[in-house]
């Protein structure tokens, strides 16, 4: 489902998708229309632009919210012109899954967005790198992060921005066993043990996020 204001880049998306074997169930131009649509059938996936009528302020990332509260099995990736940090923070941190959040500019690199909407509609995130590095430069925690070696930390940026451990050691250029060894590092850092019924690897990246 797609929900965006510019008719333009509403059909160009919704043409690159059906190209790519994906099903548009809908498009709408604003965000009263967007829940209304996944009220009567909740998609997969929603791309959601940030701003959008009726207030073309931050209706569409208040509708992602409302979705993520209502349909939390229908992932959202989120498309923006800027980080929109307080809204960004919450969508990210108030859910276990199936968020993203892209700067528009990312739309182009046609393979970064399509493994982005992959990763969501598995249940998964993908925070575009600015994101993420904006969201920290506001951050006032310092511990238990401070115990990261910079390693560690680039590995948990990969993680945040929602990667594999085999994606991460690919693109960090390491081995995959190097990465999992990091990953466990991470974990012992931040305290983190099994905890029965929540995923360790998402605490960790919450925890990263958190204001």
């Amino acid at each position: 489902m797609l929900a965006d204001d510019s008719t333009l880049l509403r059909e160009g998306l919704a043409r690159l998708l059906a190209d790519e074997g994906h099903e548009v169930t809908a498009a709408v131009g604003d965000a009263p229309a967007l829940v209304v649509a996944v009220a009567a059938d909740p998609p997969d996936v929603a791309v959601v632009d940030v701003r959008m009528p009726p207030g073309h302020s931050d209706d569409g990332l208040r509708a992602a919210l409302e979705i993520r509260e209502r349909w939390p099995e229908t992932g959202v990736l989120v498309l923006s012109q800027y980080v929109e940090r307080r809204y960004a923070t919450e969508l990210v941190t108030g859910s276990t899954g199936g968020v993203g959040y892209l700067l528009k500019d990312r739309v182009v690199q046609v393979d970064e967005f399509l493994d982005a909407l992959d990763r969501v509609a598995a249940g998964g995130t993908a925070l575009d790198p600015e994101v993420v590095r904006r969201l920290l430069a506001h951050s006032t925690r310092t511990d238990p992060l401070d115990r990261l070696t910079p390693r560690e930390r680039e590995v948990l940026d990969r993680m945040a921005q929602g990667h594999t451990n085999a994606t991460i050691a690919a693109r960090l250029h390491v081995s995959q066993s190097a990465v999992e060894k990091h990953v466990n590092a991470i974990f012992d850092k931040l305290d983190l043990g099994h905890t029965q019924g929540y995923s360790r690897r998402v605490l960790a990246i919450l925890r990263y996020l958190e204001p």
